[in-house]
């Protein structure tokens, strides 16, 4: 624990940010760094409660509680508090192969279930998290750690999101010679190019992937499974394989004028973005540019935000998001939503934070349903026609009925379909005889990850379905310790 009183006389100090105006102007990480002491503070407010909870994950009513990688969480606080960063960075590195990456980017369900928030703001664990690894990074204490021997046994990875590179982290410390194969130009999958620039600066992608590959393990780019490198190849040189190539298959929206133009998926519109970003700094125009046009984004999550923000920067002329939920409230429901729940109550995030900056108030219209898209005389899109919707559930089951008088028109020259994904691609599956479940993702159980082939594992999105940055990783991990355990008869990884 922390210091025994910390939590009673200590407000809670988390992330701070840059001045939205200010920076939506530039591509640079929209947060900044807080002092020492601050993070030392923070770290005392962690108190001696007995049976913490923010470091053990599952799932409550299909929301995630705690720490799905089993964070050490009150002994890094401790030790942060105590001015032992170094001690500390060896903890957050003991069960997270990537802590930059959820200190940046997870949604800390670890805070939702800390024992303090059940009647104060809980620790602001995610932030520690980050102050850690950076610190570990400023430091020089980060560094490759190359196996002592090698098994001669050989794995390939295919993905190398945070699941895929946490496997091939495991995988090779174990002795196993690793490749992990990457179907876009950059490592890092939707790390690189599904979260943009200012949330996830890719630098930070890119010095771990410098450090995997000093530690032996090897990359292949610009390189599809089952297109340009055969899958006779990877059956005929490794001895496992493990997909890890996540869930990429769209949700769409089967409503009228879907098909004209302007009209593009949130993923197609951030990845384009960042790539054109890292290659050219937007010189190439390679991008789906919301320049001077009204945009409507249709998906109330972290996506459809990392859209207005994105849309932000490129200047837009107007910007509204669509959540088909209602406004939630500013506390969790003691009986609906209880502790250790992730507490689903109204956030305002940082693209929220940004379009208020420039327009003046939040861009988010609440239980908005589209009805149909009205395109101009060249088949572009220039309306979107809605309608208010109320939720009942009858028989355990959502229903969304339509509230008469409530239609209205908004004008549009962009659309973004920030509505999730429905599962994996499937033409890898299929060529590898590999069966799926009737969500079509990839049938292996969790905690074995072996699917009916032979020698082959999954993990992640693609075994899971869409889901958060710290399940990949945890399943990354885990489905290295089965895979070493298939290759060796037993398994000397965690």
């Amino acid at each position: 624990m922390g210091k025994p009183t910390g939590f009673m006389e200590y407000q809670r100090h988390s992330q701070r940010e840059r001045d939205p105006k200010e920076r939506i102007n530039d591509w640079k990480d929209y947060t900044k760094p807080m002092s020492e002491q601050e993070i030392k503070l923070e770290g005392a407010r962690c108190m001696d409660c007995g049976v913490p909870t923010c470091h053990t994950g599952t799932e409550i009513n299909g929301q995630t509680t705690g720490c799905p990688v089993y964070h050490l969480i009150p002994e890094w606080n401790d030790l942060v508090y105590q001015g032992k960063w170094k001690e500390a960075l060896e903890r957050e590195h003991e069960r997270n192969n990537f802590p930059e990456f959820t200190g940046t980017a997870c949604p800390a369900p670890c805070e939702g279930a800390c024992v303090l928030g059940i009647n104060e703001d809980p620790v602001a664990i995610r932030t520690v998290e980050r102050a850690i690894i950076e610190r570990g990074f400023d430091e020089g204490w980060v560094v490759p750690e190359p196996p002592e021997k090698r098994t001669g046994k050989k794995v390939a990875v295919v993905g190398s999101g945070p699941a895929g590179l946490a496997a091939a982290a495991q995988l090779n410390k174990a002795g196993h010679l690793v490749t992990v194969y990457e179907k876009n130009d950059r490592v890092g999958g939707l790390l690189t190019y599904g979260i943009p620039e200012m949330k996830l600066p890719y630098y930070m992608v890119e010095r771990r992937v410098k450090i995997l590959e000093a530690e032996g393990i090897t990359f292949v780019t610009n390189a599809e499974i089952g297109g340009n490198v055969p899958v006779e190849q990877l059956r005929e040189e490794f001895d496992s394989i493990i997909l890890c190539g996540g869930a990429q298959v769209h949700r769409n929206i089967d409503v009228e004028g879907r098909d004209l133009k302007g009209i593009h998926y949130a993923m197609d519109f951030l990845h384009s973005n960042t790539k054109s970003l890292l290659d050219s700094n937007h010189e190439d125009g390679n991008y789906i540019s919301a320049e001077g046009k009204d945009v409507i984004v249709i998906g109330g999550g972290d996506t459809g935000t990392d859209c207005l923000a994105t849309s932000l920067r490129h200047n837009c002329k107007s910007l509204t998001q669509f959540d088909i939920y209602d406004k939630k409230g500013s506390i969790r429901d003691a009986l609906g939503n209880p502790w250790p729940q992730y507490p689903i109550i109204h956030r305002i995030e940082y693209g929220q934070k940004e379009a208020a900056s420039k327009y003046g108030d939040d861009p988010r219209a609440y239980a908005v349903q589209t009805t149909k898209f009205v395109g101009d005389e060249d088949g572009h899109v220039k309306e979107v026609h809605t309608v208010n919707v109320k939720l009942r559930i009858e028989n355990g089951k959502k229903i969304r009925e339509t509230i008469p008088g409530s239609e209205k028109v908004w004008k549009a020259d962009l659309v973004l379909l920030a509505i999730g994904f429905s599962g994996p691609e499937q033409s890898l599956i299929q060529k590898l005889g590999v069966e799926t479940t009737d969500r079509s993702t990839v049938k292996a159980e969790y905690g074995d990850y072996r699917t009916n082939v032979e020698g082959i594992f999954s993990a992640g999105d693609m075994r899971r379905g869409q889901s958060l940055i710290v399940w990949a990783i945890n399943e990354g991990r885990e489905a290295a310790r089965e895979c070493d355990r298939y290759l060796m008869g037993s398994t000397v990884l965690p």
